[in-house]
């Protein structure tokens, strides 16, 4: 039988789902759950599992060297805002905490990760057995662009690939070739309901991958919730760069878009990094 793969989990159904797809694949699952994040249905999907709070890095530690996991992957959403007020940090947390510079997303799971594989737990793309999630190239709603939307749709991405650049964000609003938000550590969500608040209607809405993503961890991710989001502030397009990100519940993403009207569209960049469907 092949070595237990670990999964350390956030909120959400990418653990879920992960779980299964590598149960499938023959490998054991041992789940670490944070508290708070974590679906408690990961229990059942999951061969064990380990609950602890966010900054728990030594006991992360602890219960992989008893189970025997040697390679892990990191998959699930964390509510950023709760750095501020909800770590628990032990010993090697907080001494981990203490030795980053810049408190923003790819800084912190990036020295999380060096710190396993310093253990000898190899941190592997979240995506290793999931590659059927990724966003498909085109449109997947009744309705295109037109070649406004399309305007704004360009001038969007490159207002995305910019922030992501900066690891401020991986999602911008948009309309009439101006910025109305830009996502940073309130979420996706969060940014569309501003940036559609002040659009009052027809806001274009772009998530791209950050420039060098490193595929073990944080990739842009849309799903039902986010065309509801935007359908609820009037908007009008969600845009997704395809191949790079992840899509979850397509049948009932696509059926939300069509219902609100919406625009539901997968694009990729030219070689003069101009998006294309």
């Amino acid at each position: 039988m092949r070595s237990p793969i670990g999964l350390i989990a956030g909120g959400g159904q990418f653990p879920l789902l992960f779980a299964e797809a590598a149960r499938s694949r023959g490998r054991k699952v041992v789940a670490i759950g944070h508290v708070g994040e974590t679906m408690p249905e990961l229990a059942d999907r999951a061969d064990v599992i380990h609950w602890v709070r966010l900054g728990q890095l030594g006991r992360i530690i602890r219960h992989f060297r008893r189970e025997g996991v040697h390679e892990t992957v990191f998959c699930g959403t964390i509510t950023k805002t709760r750095i501020f007020r909800d770590v628990f940090p032990d010993l090697k947390g907080l001494s981990l905490w203490k030795r980053i510079d810049a408190r923003q997303d790819d800084a912190i799971l990036c020295a999380v990760a060096a710190a396993l594989e310093r253990e000898g737990i190899r941190v592997l793309a979240s995506t290793c057995y999931l590659d059927h999630l990724f966003f498909p190239r085109g449109v997947l709603s009744r309705r295109r662009p037109d070649a406004a939307q399309m305007e704004d749709i360009r001038f969007g991405w490159r207002i995305a690939r910019e922030i992501g650049r900066l690891d401020i964000g991986q999602c911008v609003v948009v309309r009439d070739r101006s910025v109305l938000a830009v996502e940073a550590i309130e979420g996706t969500d969060a940014a569309i309901r501003r940036g559609g608040e002040l659009a009052g209607s027809g806001a274009v809405v772009v998530k791209l991958k950050k420039p060098g993503q490193d595929f073990r961890f944080d990739l842009p991710a849309t799903g039902a919730t986010t065309v509801k989001t935007l359908a609820a502030v009037r908007g009008s397009v969600l845009a997704v760069e395809a191949g790079q990100s992840l899509i979850f519940d397509r049948e009932a993403m696509v059926a939300a878009a069509d219902r609100a009207g919406l625009v539901l569209v997968g694009l990729a960049e030219n070689r003069d990094g101009i998006p294309e469907m």
